[in-house]
């Protein structure tokens, strides 16, 4: 049972240590407004938008006063507009596009997610129009997020898929180079998405979620920072099984309390009570930052020997925290490691010590993938595909979902600084090995077939 007590004394503990509910995201179905005809769905699906989540901003500002913890992000996630816009030309779904994110901004909320399509076996009509018009999509709305889905372990890597997205990124940083490539930054590739995830630019609401819930994603990086900090200085004799039960207790903690404000906003918008993604997702500022953990636990720097074992304990110890505290753990639930919206691990990347091979070995074991990683603008739409095809295949083999939100900086080269701003935040250019280079594996197209861990029936 969840004790308000508690959760208010845990918030006054750690309101100090940069602890926010970085998101309150409301799932719509959309399959009700399915039709032919263009205005007529664009019509029904801003209505049911502005109806389901018209309180939302007011309810999270409601909640914000009473418990004094911030809601960083008011968000929304739909169902995929691959599926549910599927009669309609890449054009068309431009200007749905243009309808979300005019609701969006109507209702106050930060983000939109679910410009998305699940391609993982093969690609229907309506999925090429939808990732045919992701570029012009993202450049010409400010909310909108978008995702696709190439690979899971149960169907296999569509390298075709692949070789579009390859493609598709090029052309959204090319068309928005004023800005260091901002619409790339709005696009991730998938392995094994979630179909909760709060998180963006991940989130969707999968076709198997109720036709409207409230889901919340709990940060709080610095709280871990803090209370690993504060256990060492009690015992410095302190070995890296009590460093796992800390931050098991401190996710807990944190899990309990998203929980609690994630079901009172439900509440006020009378809707169901979705799941808590307790990731540790950094912000661009100091003491909120993953790879200050890395440092308080005595690694050098982000990206030294020993980075990946640690990931490896910190993911772990997140989520079995997230297991004890609650029963509706969902979505990720672990840790991010963006290289732009985290400040020590952009500065490690500067100065060399993590280089991108390191990087993708470590999402091996962390909780999304390539995230947030600006890559030079010449590199080529080969090179991009062939990046996200190793990355796709760590999730596939591992049973995890892996991701990469790749931004390849028009004019940039490595070492250069990207600007974002906000949550994306800024971060070096990282170099790619032979970046610039053609890629025939890739243009064999295809599908990797799924591995032997598939045949679980």
């Amino acid at each position: 049972m969840l004790n308000e007590k508690d959760i208010i004394s845990t918030l006054m503990m750690v309101r100090e240590q940069n602890l926010d509910l970085r998101t309150v995201t409301v799932g719509i179905n959309l399959t009700d407004c399915v039709s032919h005809d263009l205005e007529t769905f664009k019509r029904k699906i801003y209505d049911k938008i502005t109806r389901y989540a018209g309180q939302l901003v007011a309810s999270c500002n409601r909640i914000e006063r009473r418990y004094g913890i911030e809601v960083a992000n008011k968000r929304i996630s739909i169902s995929p507009i691959g599926v549910v816009g599927a009669p309609f030309s890449s054009e068309q779904l431009v200007e749905v596009a243009v309808t979300l994110d005019k609701a969006a901004h109507e209702l106050g909320v930060d983000f939109i997610g679910g410009f998305t399509a699940l391609v993982e076996k093969g690609m229907s009509k309506g999925d090429q129009a939808l990732i045919e018009a992701i570029p012009q999509a993202l450049t010409e709305t400010q909310r909108i997020c978008s995702s696709v889905n190439v690979a899971s372990t149960r169907a296999g890597i569509n390298m075709d898929a692949i070789l579009k997205m390859g493609q598709i990124i090029k052309q959204a940083a090319e068309l928005t180079a004023d800005d260091d490539g901002l619409a790339a930054a709005k696009l991730v590739v998938f392995a094994n998405i979630p179909q909760d995830v709060p998180f963006m630019a991940g989130a969707y609401l999968g076709i198997g979620e109720a036709d409207a819930v409230v889901s919340v994603g709990v940060s709080g990086p610095g709280v871990v920072k803090a209370a690993l900090e504060k256990a060492l200085a009690e015992d410095e004799n302190m070995d890296l099984s009590r460093a796992a039960d800390v931050i098991k207790q401190t996710a807990a903690r944190l899990t309990r309390a998203g929980e609690l404000v994630g079901r009172e906003v439900a509440q006020l918008l009378n809707l169901p009570f979705g799941i808590v993604d307790l990731s540790l997702a950094p912000t661009p500022n100091r003491n909120d930052s993953v790879g200050e953990i890395f440092e308080a636990i005595g690694l050098p720097a982000f990206g030294s020997p020993g980075s990946t074992a640690f990931l490896s304990m910190l993911n772990d110890a997140v989520k079995k925290g997230g297991a004890f505290a609650s029963s509706h753990v969902g979505g990720l639930s672990g840790a991010f490691i963006p290289v732009c919206e985290d400040l020590t691990i952009a500065e490690s990347a500067a100065n060399g010590t993590l280089n991108l091979e390191k990087l993708e070995a470590m999402t091996a074991v962390c909780s999304v993938g390539l995230d947030m990683v600006a890559l030079p603008g010449d590199t080529s739409a080969e090179m991009l595909s062939a990046i996200i095809a190793d990355e796709m295949a760590i999730g596939v083999i591992n049973k995890k979902t892996t991701a990469a939100r790749l931004i390849p900086a028009p004019g940039k080269k490595a070492g250069d600084i990207v600007r974002f701003g906000g949550l994306l935040g800024e971060g070096p250019v990282m170099a790619v090995n032979m970046g610039n280079q053609e890629n025939r594996f890739v243009r064999l197209g295809g599908r990797i077939p799924a591995p032997i861990q598939s045949l679980v029936n």
